[in-house]
């Protein structure tokens, strides 16, 4: 089984903009991401999709495997379906990785593509158990409700299941998921769903995982214990240094 990671880079950010080419101690964010992800045991081949010449040349500058993409897609997975029509003839599986996590597990990344061991996964997805109040009710963290066989039964920003009893007591009565919002597709998956039009769950939600849901694809979930940093906005980028540091 062949595996091909896409990092997915964009220069424009609400609130950050050019944060991939944002310095942290002494290198680039993407360049951080690309080296953890080159740590990864099982990929054939790592690339940054980017649609900003920029990154682009900085990508090239330390060696990194790069391709310009559209600047109309509005989503990771569009741009990854784009990169796979490329290098079609040479991948399995894509694994969408997140271009804005400079500390990302390497094992996490293993992890996501051995879901395709099972001839039956569409599409993978890694979950995390919530242990905190905080994670719970915070509407910017997607909860994930699973099925027996640990397959995604629906996304929401609001906690699932709703509970009949105290809210602070929630913990106590069910196991809460948590989202990790990496996603692993077998290829001719990625080429169907990045064909599909915007649904009603995803436009309410705004999760484009929905749309998948609700055109009757099957999400296979995977525990972590990782949760990766996710550098939203300029701020984050001392908690990442804090724990370079460490």
């Amino acid at each position: 089984m062949k595996i091909l990671g896409v990092i997915p880079s964009r220069f424009g950010s609400t609130r950050f903009p050019g944060k991939p080419l944002v310095e942290i101690k002494g290198k680039s964010m993407i360049q951080r991401v690309y080296e953890q992800c080159m740590k990864a045991k099982n990929f054939e081949k790592i690339i940054v999709a980017t649609d900003n010449q920029r990154i682009f040349n900085h990508v090239e500058s330390f060696g990194g495997a790069v391709v310009m993409t559209s600047p109309k897609h509005s989503t990771g997975t569009d741009r990854c379906a784009e990169v796979l029509e490329k290098y079609s003839d040479k991948c399995d599986v894509v694994v969408n990785i997140q271009g804005d996590e400079p500390l990302i597990e390497p094992g996490q990344l293993d992890l996501i593509a051995s879901a395709f061991e099972r001839e039956s996964c569409q599409i993978s997805t890694l979950v995390k158990k919530i242990n905190t109040q905080e994670i719970l009710f915070d509407y910017s963290k997607v909860k994930v409700v699973r099925d027996v066989m640990g397959r995604a039964l629906y996304f929401s920003r609001a906690a699932i299941p709703f509970q009949s009893k105290d809210q602070g007591s929630w913990l106590d009565y069910h196991t809460y998921w948590n989202h990790i919002g990496i996603y692993a597709y077998k290829a001719e998956v990625l080429r169907k769903i990045s064909a599909l039009d915007p649904s009603a769950l995803e436009e309410a939600e705004s999760l484009e995982q929905l749309r998948w849901l609700e055109a009757g694809y099957t999400i296979d979930t995977l525990e972590t214990n990782h949760n990766s940093i996710s550098v939203d906005i300029p701020k984050d980028i001392d908690r990442v240094i804090a724990i370079l540091n460490s």
